[in-house]
């Protein structure tokens, strides 16, 4: 069986602004200041893995040069462009069965495109297996994120009983909302939960077979969808249809519902960095507790902010305390870290 990479690329990363717009979102950008953009990041992760040859991004028909331009060598028949956003069941579905029509024995590695792995050893690791796994038995295996921190940031996955002894992968049991902190203590002190990362692995048989019987009206769509794919007609036909598509996330379209799920809990120094927050708690601090990137800022008598600057502007910022400090294209944001979660809505005031 042929190993593919589906890389879903297609969200705005709001609360990144400055330096996410709609126009470049998060995923074309090097958050991290690394030199990489965070979907050169993903893609990389696979060398070894998965060859190019086998690579599929899923995007917003606005960032096809984006994608072109920092995946060189990336098939332009495997970059997919919906006309709108549907969340991530129809994006499944519309690449699961475009693959199906050129590799029917393929196995697929669905990944978001803008997550962070800090151990890539371990992760290269969990994947072989994930592979392995899918490849030899008729499973949705989906990836949960062994939890540091009752974090409630994060959807949970609840595992069941192991699969075969000693493998390391659980029945999936149940999938649970972003809790309160409570709650989120309760799951550790348990045990038995990981993060919901939205990592997925699975034959394109099974996932087609799956979204047949629980999400009929993506399939049909699908369906009406197929005989252009692959063809000089196939955008045409995208815009007319994907749009048709329901609004649903595969956890609710599929992973809630299959008997077929499982869960691989893993540790690979995951996350989402979902906000400037995230990124000041993965990034190096000083002895005040303050990530800065950027070549030329110089910080006084500050504590536990998050500097994010051009590496060409020469900043000084003194006296501040937990603050987000970042500029970008002319756009500037300062504010608290505690007040981050109001980002999205100031700056689409």
């Amino acid at each position: 069986m042929s190993r593919h990479l589906v890389i879903m690329a297609g969200g705005i990363g709001s609360r990144f602004w400055p330096m996410s717009t709609p126009q470049c979102p998060k995923q074309f950008l090097d958050i991290t200041g690394c030199g990489k953009t965070m979907i050169q990041q993903t893609f990389e992760r696979y060398n070894g893995i998965i060859e190019m040859k086998n690579l599929w991004v899923v995007t917003s028909k606005d960032y096809k040069d984006l994608v072109l331009s920092q995946l060189k060598g990336i098939n332009p028949q495997h970059v997919l462009l919906e006309p709108c956003m549907r969340n991530t069941a129809p994006c499944i579905a519309y690449v699961s069965w475009k693959i199906k029509k050129e590799d029917p024995n393929a196995v697929m590695v669905v990944a978001p495109s803008d997550h962070l792995v800090l151990k890539q050893n371990a992760f290269r690791n969990y994947i072989t297996k994930g592979l392995n796994y899918v490849e030899s038995w008729e499973s949705i295996l989906t990836m949960g994120m062994k939890p540091t921190e009752p974090n409630t940031g994060y959807g949970y996955i609840e595992q069941g009983d192991e699969v075969f002894e000693g493998e390391g992968i659980y029945n999936l049991k149940s999938f649970r909302e972003k809790p309160d902190l409570n709650t989120a203590i309760s799951y550790l002190e348990q045990g038995g939960f990981t993060w919901n990362s939205g990592m997925f692995l699975w034959s394109v048989d099974v996932i087609i077979e799956e979204l047949r019987r629980y999400a009929l009206e993506i399939a049909e769509i699908m369906d009406k969808l197929e005989p252009a794919l692959l063809t000089n007609r196939e955008q045409d036909a995208v815009n007319q249809l994907f749009p048709q598509c329901p609004k649903i996330s595969i956890d609710y379209a599929v992973m809630e519902k299959t008997s077929k799920a499982c869960v691989m809990p893993a540790d690979f120094g995951w996350s989402d960095v979902g906000s400037w927050g995230t990124l000041h708690q993965l990034s190096h601090l000083d002895e005040h507790n303050n990530a800065v990137v950027g070549q030329q800022v110089k910080i006084i008598d500050c504590n536990g902010c998050m500097v994010r600057m051009p590496a060409e502007k020469q900043v000084v910022i003194q006296g501040l305390k937990d603050c987000i400090i970042a500029e970008h294209d002319n756009k500037l944001l300062i504010c608290q870290l505690s007040e981050e979660q109001h980002i999205k809505e100031w700056h689409d005031a």
